[in-house]
């Protein structure tokens, strides 16, 4: 877990979330420790969201009827 979310690609942040879940589901994990792993497990979802949209964007920008389109870094509604 020493890795920040940002930095890492989408295949590695769910790989990573499923290893959170799996130790949750195990029971096995002190309230202080599952308290750290949710924490990060919802930092790993808020980092792949952003990295979906932006991947939606630009296939969107891509599909479009207008080749002269630039692609920028796409920056959701609330931020």
């Amino acid at each position: 877990m020493a890795k920040k979310s940002e930095n890492l690609s989408f295949e590695a942040s769910l790989a990573e979330l499923e290893r959170i879940v799996a130790d949750l589901e195990q029971g096995d994990v002190s309230l202080d420790d599952a308290l750290k792993q949710f924490e990060r497990g919802i930092s790993l979802v808020r980092a792949s969201q952003a990295k979906l949209e932006q991947a939606q964007q630009k296939v969107a920008i891509l599909l479009s009827n207008e080749t002269d389109a630039p692609v920028t870094d796409f920056h959701p509604e609330g931020e």
